[in-house]
This record gives C-alpha cells, sequence and structure tokens, in this order.
C-alpha cells in the first residue's frame, strides 16, 4: 500500500461521506459553504487522502440528515489501523546486526548486563505487538458487527430543513412525502425496532413540519410497514418494498399531521409470515 492509499476502514468511510454528499445533492463548493471546512479539505476526506475530524464527519452527517454513528465508528476504526501501520517488531528489526559496529561494542554485547537488556526490550516488543494486535481484533469485531452500509443509507434527499425551509407545515402536510417536502431533513427519531427477520422500522418526527412517519430498512421484498395516528388527525398509511433496490434503502410512508400527547404505532409485517411486530410512540413538546 502506498503511503497516499487509504485503509479499507478509511477508504469505506470515505465511500460512505461521498454517498452522503451525493444524497444531501451538494457541490464540493456548497459543502464547503454549508459547513466549517474547506472545499479542499473536503476533497481529500472524500477521496480518502487523509482521515477528517470527528466534526467533519458529524456535519456531513447532520446536512444528509444520518445518525453519525455508523460514520464515527469506520473513522475510528481506520484511525487505529493507520496508528498500527508499523508495528515494533520492524522498527526494531531496522537497526538490527546489518550496521557495523565497534569491537569494544561486540565485546559489551556478550556480558551479563548487555543480555539482560536486550531481553527486557524484546519483552518489551512483545507487549508492544500484542498490544498492537489486540487493538486490531477489537476495531475488526466492531467492523464486522457494524451494519451493513444499506441498513444506514438513506434514499436521497435535500439538505437541512433549516437551510432551505420546509415546504408545509402539519394540516398542509397531509398525505405528502418527507423527503419531496424536505421534512425529513434532521428529524426527531422517537422509536425504533429491530424485528425478527433483521429488518428495522422507526416513527419519525419533523418538529418544523409537525408530521411523523414510519419508515423501514434492512427488509426483503414484499414486507411492509404501517403507521396509524391517534387524536384529532386519526390516519394510516404504509410503504412495501416492491424491488430489490428499494430492499438496499430505507423505505417510507407518508406524513400525518401530529401534535403533543398523540399516540402514533408503527407496525411491520414479513413478507413471508401473517404476525406483525409492533412499536409505539407518545410525542410531547
Amino acid at each position: 500500500m502506498t503511503p497516499s492509499a487509504p485503509s479499507p476502514p478509511g477508504a469505506r468511510l470515505a465511500a460512505f461521506m461521498r454517498e452522503l454528499r451525493e444524497r444531501a445533492g451538494l457541490s464540493l463548493t456548497r459543502l464547503a459553504a454549508a459547513t466549517t471546512y474547506s472545499r479542499s479539505s473536503w476533497e481529500r476526506y472524500l477521496n480518502g487522502k487523509s482521515l477528517p475530524p470527528r466534526s467533519a464527519v458529524k456535519e456531513l452527517c447532520h446536512l444528509a440528515g444520518e445518525p453519525a454513528d455508523h460514520a464515527l465508528a469506520l473513522l475510528d476504526i481506520a484511525r487505529t489501523q493507520r496508528t498500527d501501520g508499523s508495528t515494533p517488531t520492524e522498527e526494531a528489526s531496522s537497526g538490527d546486526a546489518s550496521a557495523p559496529t565497534p569491537a569494544g561494542a561486540a565485546e559489551a554485547s556478550r556480558t551479563p548486563a548487555r543480555t539482560g537488556t536486550v531481553g527486557i526490550l524484546r519483552r518489551a516488543d512483545v507487549v508492544t505487538a500484542l498490544a498492537s494486535t489486540c487493538a486490531v481484533v477489537i476495531g475488526a469485531l466492531v467492523l464486522i458487527n457494524l451494519p451493513p452500509l444499506h441498513r444506514r443509507a438513506a434514499p436521497p434527499s435535500s439538505p437541512p430543513a433549516t437551510a432551505t425551509g420546509a415546504l408545509c407545515s402539519r394540516a398542509t402536510c397531509h398525505d405528502k412525502d418527507p423527503l419531496t417536502t424536505r421534512c425529513g431533513a434532521d428529524p426527531l427519531t422517537l422509536a425504533e425496532h429491530e424485528t425478527a427477520t433483521g429488518a428495522w422500522i422507526q416513527i419519525r418526527y419533523s418538529r418544523p413540519c409537525g408530521t411523523s412517519w414510519a419508515r423501514m430498512w434492512g427488509a426483503a421484498v414484499g414486507d411492509r410497514v404501517e403507521i396509524t395516528t391517534a387524536g384529532s388527525h386519526r390516519s394510516r398509511h404504509s410503504a412495501r418494498v416492491t424491488t430489490a433496490r428499494q430492499a438496499d434503502t430505507y423505505v417510507h410512508t407518508l406524513m400525518s399531521p401530529i401534535s403533543s400527547g398523540t399516540t402514533v404505532r408503527a407496525c411491520f409485517s414479513a413478507a413471508a409470515g401473517d404476525g406483525k411486530e409492533c412499536v409505539t410512540a407518545r410525542y410531547a413538546d
């Protein structure tokens, strides 16, 4: 690997960040204008030439309406592997017997004091190497247990509502799509649930729009999510995975306006099976 080539976790982080930028609909110039980092810095981060700071990752995830935990985990693993890139054993061997030594030094190396020092150094190298190996193993385990990219990937969305402004509010958002109305930028998650099949469902809420909807990911073709709201704006919406492409990303329902105290319920129905798995939330200001 050349010095400029990113590690595998670094390359995965860069690819994920490029995907987030595309979904946010931002050019490099607009991305720089919307964040505290320059265009040239973002070019390096997105191409994997250098690892971004945590604050840059958080800003990009915020713009894309994406939770930052997955990207930050990739960043931590990439930093760990970069730190462990050269092992202490290799550094110790680079100054070994290949260099000429004075006769006195050669004689001294046969003394008990010199032998003891070498033994201590070698034991320190072993301990350091074991610590580095443990760090890499822990990083690999975290990477293995991270959800696949498609479980954290969102469909293309607009920049946050705070920057662009939502296109509807409360009753005028009823039966409308949260993405096309810009209500889906930086929403709250009121509740979420992992189903027995490994799919996830969430109840989402937009403060600017005063609306709620459900979304699902990690699902299979034919799986369905349904959301019902109680109170003055009683309604029901559903969404179904109909293609393999939809199964690789989020699907979401249309919106319903809700107010403080409204009970919202989202239910998952697997394509193969008659049962439902539900999660309930009660919104309060």
